[in-house]
């Protein structure tokens, strides 16, 4: 904690969830869509009972954050409960202070969907860079991406599909989930592409002398496996070892971040 890193992620955290709630607010809610999400839920109860989005979605975050932690860790605890009260707080800024007029920032509905979807898809992406989410359902799909190893978009795309049919019985009209969808499928794309490049991994080759401390960091933080292999080195013609891995990009991005802990002269190739 207090490292450039840690404050890095706190920066990012604090600019996706500013720019998140923003979207919320006066790009989503005014039409009634529901992207999915405890926010979407919270869209729906907003404009059905007349709570405040911050309200009702607090009062879904904080248990699925508690069971979040208890499966993913500590620090995840840390990092997505900082992006929950930061959501939560700019929500109730936009929604009370700035933005208290409750119309659209753009008039045309699929404009807003798409314009939201870059939006939403571009803040999700950095949360997640930062190894933590927005909360809600986004903590039910890195549950799932840690068992099944499926991508982060497609699990945000199927959880949040499923939440925006709320809308039809609620609102009784099927263009609203299809507006969402939209924004979903934009978001999904963009969060695969910022965070794991679907489709394309990366092959990491690493020679350090603290080989064993990085290969646990591989088989167990990453759950992954790779090949130890018994290198010379051209020059001075030393035995060495060298690690062989390949992992997905925020695998990657991980895997940096610890061996600069571990041994900060390791040789790195991606």
């Amino acid at each position: 904690m207090f490292s450039a890193e840690w404050w890095k992620a706190v920066g990012y955290i604090l600019l996706g969830s500013f720019i998140f709630t923003m979207a919320i607010v006066m790009l989503v809610s005014p039409f009634k869509i529901a992207p999915g999400g405890t926010y979407g839920i919270g869209i729906v109860l907003h404009h059905l009972f007349g709570w405040n989005i911050s309200t009702a979605v607090a009062f879904l975050d904080w248990p699925l954050l508690l069971i979040g932690t208890l499966v993913l860790g500590p620090i995840f605890g840390f990092k997505t409960a900082l992006a929950t009260a930061a959501g939560l707080g700019f929500t109730w800024l936009f929604e009370t202070q700035i933005w208290t007029s409750g119309q659209p920032l753009i008039d045309d509905p699929l404009l807003a969907s798409i314009f939201a979807g870059v939006l939403y898809g571009v803040t999700m992406g950095i949360i997640f860079k930062s190894k933590a989410t927005s909360g809600g359902s986004d903590i039910i799909s890195m549950i799932l991406h840690k068992y099944t190893h499926m991508s982060l978009g497609k699990l945000v795309l199927i959880v949040d599909s499923i939440i925006t049919l709320i809308t039809v019985p609620a609102f009784g009209d099927w263009k609203l989930p299809c507006y969402a969808w939209i924004l979903i499928y934009i978001q999904s794309k963009i969060i695969d592409m910022i965070v794991t490049q679907e489709g394309f991994n990366k092959t990491v080759m690493i020679i350090s002398d603290e080989y064993e401390k990085i290969r646990q960091v591989i088989l167990k933080d990453l759950d992954r496996g790779g090949t130890l292999i018994n290198v010379k080195g051209l020059y001075q013609e030393q035995d060495r070892k060298m690690i062989y891995v390949v992992l997905n990009r925020r695998e990657v991005e991980i895997l940096k971040q610890e061996i600069r802990k571990i041994d900060p002269k390791a040789f790195v190739n991606v």
